[in-house]
């Protein structure tokens, strides 16, 4: 259903009968809805739904063109209207998009709802069996309903703007970008110009590392010109330096939200992607390649379908000149270059020291222009003293009148030299080449190793990410922002990082002999290692930190090797099935182990039983894995104390494992993110004497808690967010009287709290963002230690009635959070 259909009805409504509209509407709907399985018994109460309003549509449509009284349903109308693009935007979700299923389930859930309850207040104001009672109805109660539809819009039964529609308008996957930064503006206008005036069907966008060329095309992407061009079919891939045109052809399989299909060859591959562009019913599509590297124009060449409509535009430190047009980006202007270093250096508070004119010219002269470089760099003398700036200022005169990529991360080097006197914030730095070129980094896997490897509280571990993002040198990206950071929840915040940045935190890292370096970065492309690895099995490597990355082609055939001094082993790979090195058992000291696959689909993880015996191992995350059965078993011992389980099957390792109640008797958190098949709580939790942290989030199968819940007395955090099958509370909650934080926001099937909540006499902190459809009991009236209440407009005021009750609650209204969040990459 496209949006003129939209609009048409829109317009058709003044002339045409409300009848007419509501059968159009319907039947659209359906149409759209039967052509996705994703949300299937959402569409089938929501069709059941509609038909049953169908009856007293026909007999007040009847009556109203009668007495020409079409506005007094106008609040369905708008309803349907916003529900129709609604389902529109949710048929384009596949059941494989476990990251965005969660969100529209939400959404089809509140337009349910709203519907349900338009149904049974003004609706039924207008149903009667006789045609004579409708008319003496009519005229004595017309001026009440009025003033019921206006109340039931009020209290959120009509649509209100933004409540259904999808975020940011048509959808782009490329990154998010708040504004357009300084210097780019004209880049920005010529770009356009190329690509939508003059269709130029396939261009480079060029530049050295740091010029700002991703962040160009992403403004590209959310230009409004540029939206309206292709609509929904932007598709944004980031590349990066181990290109693979299979990886490509999946990832824009799925950015399209289509099913993966397996591919036989790169031929098949590419002959499957033509087929997909071309059943875009030649609306204009844009393939944008971020990242591409030098030795990738056999990919670039097959990916460049001669097809009308169709365009690509590559960045990259290349040229690519073969391919036609390019675009070069110029490193900014001096004044520029100037306004975007104040805006690193100097707040808007004016606390910091400024400089003369001739340090500031010196210094800002010697980034040449680098957007990367200015911004760390005028970071790095935030709030600074004189004398650094000078010092700053005299090495910057030997600077040279061009940049290489080396003598750029020379100069980046200076400012994470500036980290010396902080040096637990640059050790925290220099761990970021762990994890693979272009990825996310959840930050929660960040501040797990760094409170186990620096031997840091949460506390100083978070505030050393937010130093880190502070002074650009990574980039921080908060999802939640209803205050839950300030509980130490840090679930859905993840990390990227520019390259140079990466590249300079590896060559810091591996300055030393790989024998004695602190930290080992090993990337494996198939099954080739690096001879200081095969040929030297006998030697021991001081290593405390090693990550490992291996590409679809690794066996997982491991050579072995000798750490005994590794604290924290990160494994990335990229596969169906992957085996854990036996070399694992020797690693006797490791507390952190971090396996991670970035391939589309779970993982089989084999040899999981490596990890047996290790007497130090205290926190396991596991990400896009298929969990074995023999993985609880294997990991039960009186060393663990975190479990994370992020986008993993888990359901051969949570049914049918039978565990002794001591399996687990430090355990102490568990954390349980888009796990989509986990549909209940296998019973060794309910024994977990040491759990003080359970956070089950966006697990869409969850549909019931046991009342075994109430048997974990020490819990202290207990987080449900997004569970929208969840449908209640266990009484038993009320068992859980050390309980401070309690997070359900998101449960939209939730109805009502248990009266048991009431006893939650230690709970601090409530969030309840997106839960209007729950009942709040009266028993919280004494919740005498409660001090906030986090909640979407609705449930806000639904509690504003206990704050007599309850002194020093504080209630705060959850504005709606961007989602664009889930587009990157």
């Amino acid at each position: 259903m496209s949006s003129s259909f939209i609009q048409s009805t829109g317009s058709a409504s003044a002339g045409a009968g409300f009848n007419i509209l509501f059968e159009h509407i319907l039947n659209a709907i359906l149409n759209v809805s039967r052509k996705n399985t994703t949300f299937n018994s959402t569409f089938q109460r929501l069709e059941q739904t509609l038909r049953s309003m169908a009856p007293a549509i026909k007999t007040i449509d009847s009556y109203n063109r009668d007495f020409d009284r079409p506005e007094e349903i106008d609040g369905l109308k708008a309803i349907l209207q916003k529900g129709a693009e609604l389902v529109e935007k949710a048929a384009k979700i596949k059941r494989y998009d476990v990251m965005r299923k969660p969100v529209y389930s939400r959404k089809l859930l509140k337009l349910e709802d709203k519907l349900k309850r338009y149904n049974t207040t003004v609706l039924q104001l207008h149903q009667v069996a006789d045609g004579k009672e409708i008319l003496f109805e009519v005229k004595q109660l017309s001026n009440q309903v009025r003033q019921m539809s206006m109340g039931a819009a009020a209290a959120g039964y009509g649509y209100s703007g933004g409540s259904f529609g999808a975020v940011g308008g048509g959808f782009s996957s490329a990154p998010m970008l708040k504004v357009v930064p300084v210097g780019l503006e004209i880049p920005l206008r010529e770009l356009k110009k190329k690509m939508v005036n003059d269709e130029v069907p396939f261009l480079v966008l060029s530049a050295p590392g740091g010029c700002g060329k991703t962040t160009l095309a992403t403004a590209f992407c959310h230009d409004q010109e540029v939206k309206v061009r292709y609509e929904d079919n932007i598709i944004y891939i980031t590349v990066s330096k181990a290109a693979n045109l299979l990886t490509i052809a999946q990832n824009i399989f799925q950015r399209l939200g289509c099913r993966v299909p397996g591919f036989q060859s790169d031929e098949d591959a590419v002959n499957k992607l033509e087929c997909l562009i071309k059943d875009m019913d030649g609306k204009p599509t844009l393939l944008v390649l971020d990242d591409v590297w030098s030795g990738s124009e056999s990919i670039l060449e097959k990916l460049y379908f001669k097809m009308t409509n169709y365009q690509v535009l590559v960045t990259s430190r290349d040229e690519f000149k073969s391919f036609g047009s390019t675009y070069k980006l110029q490193t900014l202007s001096d004044t520029d270059a100037m306004d975007l270093f104040r805006q690193s250096a100097f707040p808007q508070e004016g606390n910091s020291y400024e400089p003369d004119q001739e340090v500031l010219e010196k210094i800002v002269k010697s980034c040449k222009g680098f957007p990367l470089l200015i911004s760390v760099v005028g970071k790095s003398l935030l709030r600074k003293p004189a004398v650094e700036w000078r010092k700053r200022a005299k090495e910057c005169s030997k600077t040279a009148s061009f940049l290489e990529n080396s003598e750029v991360l020379d100069c980046l080097q200076k400012s994470v030299d500036a980290l010396d006197n902080k040096q637990s914030i640059k050790e925290c730095y220099m761990d970021l080449g762990l994890f693979p070129e272009d990825r996310r980094i959840p930050a929660t896997a960040l501040i797990e190793m760094w409170i186990e490897l620096h031997g840091l509280d949460e506390d100083n571990a978070s505030y050393n990410l937010y130093e880190l993002s502070f002074r650009n040198l990574v980039d921080l990206v908060v999802i939640r922002k209803d205050g839950s950071e300030d509980d130490g929840f840090h679930n859905e915040d993840f990390v990227t990082q520019h390259d140079l940045l990466r590249d300079l935190a590896i060559r810091q890292s591996n300055s030393a002999s790989f024998q004695i370096a602190g930290r080992l970065f090993v990337e494996i492309t198939g099954n080739i290692f690096p001879k200081w690895w095969t040929e030297s099995t006998e030697k021991v490597f001081k290593a405390k930190l090693l990550a490992i990355t291996t590409d679809e082609n690794f066996s997982s055939s491991w050579p072995d090797i000798h750490a005994p001094e590794v604290e924290v082993l990160v494994l990335n790979f990229k596969a169906q099935a992957y085996a854990l090195p036996k070399f694992i058992e020797r690693m006797q000291k490791l507390k952190v182990l971090i396996v991670t696959n970035h391939g589309l689909c779970p993982a089989d993880v084999s040899d999981i039983h490596h990890v047996a015996s290790l007497p130090n191992l205290k926190r396991i995350r596991l990400e896009n894995t298929l969990i074995p059965p023999n993985f609880l078993p294997s990991i039960a011992s009186g060393t663990i104390q975190k479990l994370s389980l992020f986008m993993c099957s888990v359901g051969q390792a949570f049914s049918n494992v039978i565990l002794q109640p001591n399996s687990f008797p430090d355990l102490e958190g568990i954390d349980i993110d888009y796990c989509s098949d986990l549909m209940e709580l296998p019973v060794w939790f309910f024994n977990l004497a040491q759990l003080k942290n359970l956070s089950i989030t966006n697990c869409q199968s969850l549909s019931v808690l046991p009342e075994e819940l109430g048997n974990l007395v020490t819990l202290e955090v207990l987080r449900l967010g997004s569970c929208i099958e969840l449908s209640e509370l266990p009484e038993s909650i009320g068992n859980l009287v050390g309980l401070k934080i309690l997070d359900i926001s998101y449960c939209a099937s939730i109805k009502k709290l248990p009266e048991q909540v009431g006893e939650l006499c230690n709970l601090r902190k409530l969030y309840m963002i997106e839960c209007d459809r729950c009942e709040i009991p009266i028993s919280v009236a004494q919740l005498g230690n409660l001090e906030k209440v986090v909640g979407d407009e609705e449930t806000a005021n639904s509690w504003e009635i206990y704050k007599t009750d309850i002194p020093g609650l504080k209630i705060t209204k959850h504005k709606q959070v961007s989602l664009d969040w889930l587009q990157l990459h």
